[in-house]
Parts: C-alpha cells; sequence; structure tokens
C-alpha cells in the first residue's frame, strides 16, 4: 500500500512526519529517521485500524500564500 508522507522542519530541529490518510504523525532527527518512524507508526495504526480497500485515495498536497503582516 502506497502512502503518503508529509514532512515539516520541527521547532527542536529534525523533522515532523505526517500521514493524512491516518493521521498518524511521528518526528525524526534526519527525513530519513523521520519517514521509517512514520512507517512503523503507520503500521501499527493500520493494524489496529484497517482501512478498506479503495476507502480513501492519496492526499492531495499543494501550498498556498498567505499576505505576511508587519
Amino acid at each position: 500500500m502506497e502512502l503518503t508522507a508529509v514532512l515539516t522542519p520541527a521547532e527542536e530541529g529534525g523533522f515532523v512526519a505526517l500521514n493524512p490518510e491516518t493521521g498518524t504523525t511521528t518526528q525524526g532527527e534526519t527525513i530519513e529517521e523521520a519517514v521509517a518512524n512514520l512507517q512503523e507508526a503507520t503500521e501499527l495504526f493500520l493494524a489496529e485500524f484497517p482501512l478498506a480497500p479503495g476507502s480513501r485515495g492519496h492526499a492531495v498536497v499543494t501550498t498556498f500564500t498567505v499576505p505576511a503582516h508587519a
């Protein structure tokens, strides 16, 4: 099963990793570690709460701009 990983820099260093299809979130010091931790967390989540086949498609990840306020 192929799922989505969204990574953002963490304030304390490293990265926060989110899987939007399941809502699982974790972190790691490197991108590789964050993704590996997310894979493990998502596997554990899916063992308890399996997704129905075809029930969800891939998340759409995009960007948008908001005006900066000084």
